[in-house]
């Protein structure tokens, strides 16, 4: 399938839906009502257009708080498996991730990889606010991983604006492992749009990596987290994996 040329599925997803807004009318209210967020820069995020929400990821929670804080219908890529469940647990999965705004993707290296970012690019292709952890997962420690380059590429492919944004204390709100968030205040900011188009195309690994540092460089000033310098990832389990990331150092 071209990644120029949305299928019919892809192409579907892209309308809002009843669902979304039901979700979006009846969870944002609760949650300014239960956790009161402070929401910080909420104009830096253009109304209309291609744009990337680039955060910082602490939570389970933060795919909730994004696009519920967010001035305009966001969306993200989620788990498949949120999408795939049978009986009412599947059905009530489903509804859920729907209503906010999720797309269901097979996640994984290699080529599972691309495949989420060529799904992306569609959906940012198409207009869209897109939402993503350039970290690649959740923080445990609550410092700031290095960005994966994938971001550098969507931004340079698809000059969208990037806005960065720093979510502080949604850790807090809802720890890892925990079932349900609890009462806990939370900050949102939504920071300066970045144009990336001047460290050069897609296809240069360095513009690539400039790009994501850069985004990376302004979410530190938005959160000011400890930077961790590394990956977010799993020690390498063999001498097989190590040698496999010493050549090739970047991250998707």
């Amino acid at each position: 399938m071209s990644i120029d040329q949305p299928d019919d599925d892809v192409a579907a997803l892209q309308r809002p839906g009843a669902l979304y807004y039901a979700g979006r009318i009846l969870m944002a209210p609760l949650l300014k009502l239960v956790y009161r967020p402070r929401v910080i820069g909420r104009r830096n995020v253009p109304k209309h257009g291609k744009v990337i929400l680039a955060s910082n990821h602490l939570s389970f929670i933060d795919s909730v708080v994004i696009p519920m804080t967010a001035p305009r219908r966001v969306q993200f890529l989620a788990k498949s498996s949120y999408f795939e469940g049978s009986g009412f647990k599947g059905r009530v999965s489903r509804a859920f991730f729907t209503s906010i705004g999720a797309v269901g993707v097979k996640r994984g290296a290699g080529a599972a990889a691309q495949e989420a970012l060529d799904q992306s690019r569609r959906i940012i292709d198409t207009g869209a606010a897109f939402a993503l952890y350039p970290e690649g997962t959740r923080s445990l420690d609550g410092r700031l991983y290095k960005g994966r380059t994938g971001i550098g590429w969507l931004a340079l492919t698809t000059g969208a604006v990037v806005v960065p944004v720093g979510l502080i204390g949604t850790d807090q709100m809802q720890p890892v492992g925990a079932k349900f968030p609890k009462p806990h205040r939370i900050t949102v900011v939504f920071g300066e749009p970045l144009d990336l188009a001047h460290y050069g195309p897609p296809e240069s690994g360095r513009a690539r990596r400039q790009a994501t540092d850069a985004i990376m460089a302004a979410i530190h000033g938005l959160t000011g987290q400890e930077l961790a310098g590394v990956y977010n990832e799993a020690p390498p389990a063999s001498a097989v994996e190590r040698v496999k990331r010493a050549l090739r150092p970047e991250r998707l």
